[in-house]
């Protein structure tokens, strides 16, 4: 399970090896992608919070990059019963995820634009940009995975 010190020696030290790669050139994902996801994904850029219904709406599902398919957050069902922990309402306005469904699927890296130093977290296997995670989650990893929502896709049930 992540913490925040792991978090922080993979944003400054490298992340593990991804599943797999798909490295598509900019040009690819500009006509595959509609403009605003290209813009979030491609381009680091941030949706207005409380933009998508995704964002308080914590209901069993897998979540994956947009771009590739790679699942990356799970709030499935288990065992009959719901069990959204790893999906939770932040009050932030963006959805928000305790940690990624397994360790490679989402890459950390250190982001110190805007005046800030943040932890930028990214698809491992297409470079999306995602958002960011902070150290102020709920147990048990405290972690707060800050995504935007237009990064996401819910599987189907």
């Amino acid at each position: 399970m992540l913490n925040w010190n792991e978090v922080l020696r993979r944003a400054r030290k490298g992340n593990p090896e991804p599943p797999r790669r798909d490295e598509r050139s900019e040009a690819e994902w500009r006509e595959t992608l509609p403009p605003d996801v290209f813009f979030i994904t491609r381009k680091a850029g941030t949706e207005r919070p409380f933009s998508s219904e995704m964002c308080s709406r914590v209901e069993p599902g897998v979540y994956g990059c947009v771009c590739c398919g790679t699942r990356l957050f799970d709030a499935s069902e288990k065992f009959g019963l719901f069990d959204a922990s790893e999906k939770f309402e932040s009050g932030t306005g963006w959805p928000s995820f305790t940690e990624p469904v397994e360790d490679a699927v989402v890459a950390h890296h250190m982001d110190t634009s805007h005046g800030m130093q943040r932890v930028e977290v990214t698809c491992s296997v297409c470079d999306a940009h995602l958002g960011h995670v902070f150290p102020d989650g709920p147990r048990p990893t405290g972690l707060r995975y800050c995504i935007n929502a237009l990064a996401l896709s819910k599987e189907s049930d």
